[in-house]
């Protein structure tokens, strides 16, 4: 798995694809936090507050995300190089946890520069140090959640096409099912409000951004993972057979 690990983490950073991703994150954010006008501006808003970001950053990364993952098997499949890949002494669960891995640490390197933004509400917030840490650091607890959910289900959809634009467009879809598309549903069904809405992604990153880690929040994000990383498993094994 390292050498799968190493191997991806290099062909992120030996090209250009690893730096733009960061890039992009770190601008659009930036823009709409400290820049452009409307409700997502931290500094008209008067507080100190880093909801705003973590609006945001689900909505960009719901695109970033399977950006960066669309290539992980699409490329493979469409070079010829995926028999190779099979031929080597690793298990799938191996190369797929080294490829998802890779995706994972390469948002997560984007994401720690916004740590940044923490310590500039900190320091000019009225008075100093007036924000909540507690809910900030919970809000980026979940979001870890999230990019790992995020990164599986666009290594999943990248196993079902050759064709890169395909695997976006799927993951970007699932994406946006799992993280929104069940609050819609849940206004047409008054009665099961909760229930439905529990089945998304927002119920339970906002219920992490209280500042709250509740297991079930842990259990629902982790089961949404691992989900996805044995439905690639299991395509790329009827791939290898």
């Amino acid at each position: 798995m390292k050498a799968i690990l190493l191997k991806e983490i290099k062909s992120f950073f030996g090209a250009p694809i690893g730096y733009l991703v960061i890039a992009v994150f770190l601008i659009v954010c930036s823009l709409y936090l400290w820049v452009f006008e409307g409700d997502y501006n931290i500094l008209n808003s008067g507080f100190a507050d880093m909801n705003p970001f973590f609006t945001i950053a689900p909505l960009v990364f719901l695109f970033l995300i399977p950006a960066v993952t669309m290539r992980s098997f699409s490329d493979e499949k469409k070079q010829g190089t995926l028999e190779l890949l099979f031929t080597k002494p690793i298990s799938t669960w191996q190369i797929v946890n080294g490829k998802f891995l890779a995706a994972v640490i390469l948002i997560v390197l984007a994401l720690v520069p916004t740590i940044l933004y923490v310590f500039i509400l900190y320091s000019y917030g009225a008075p100093e140090g007036n924000i909540d840490l507690g809910s900030t650091l919970g809000s980026y607890f979940g979001l870890l959640f999230v990019i790992a959910a995020y990164a599986a289900i666009g290594i999943f959809t990248s196993t079902l096409s050759e064709n890169q634009i395909v695997a976006f467009i799927l993951a970007v879809f699932l994406c946006f099912f799992l993280y929104f598309a069940f609050d819609g549903l849940a206004t047409y069904f008054p009665n099961f409000e909760n229930a439905i809405t529990s089945l998304g992604m927002n119920s339970h990153f906002k219920s992490m951004s209280r500042g709250v880690i509740d297991t079930r929040d842990v259990i629902y994000f982790t089961s949404i993972t691992s989900a996805f990383l044995s439905f690639t498993v299991y395509k790329l094994k009827s791939l290898r057979n």
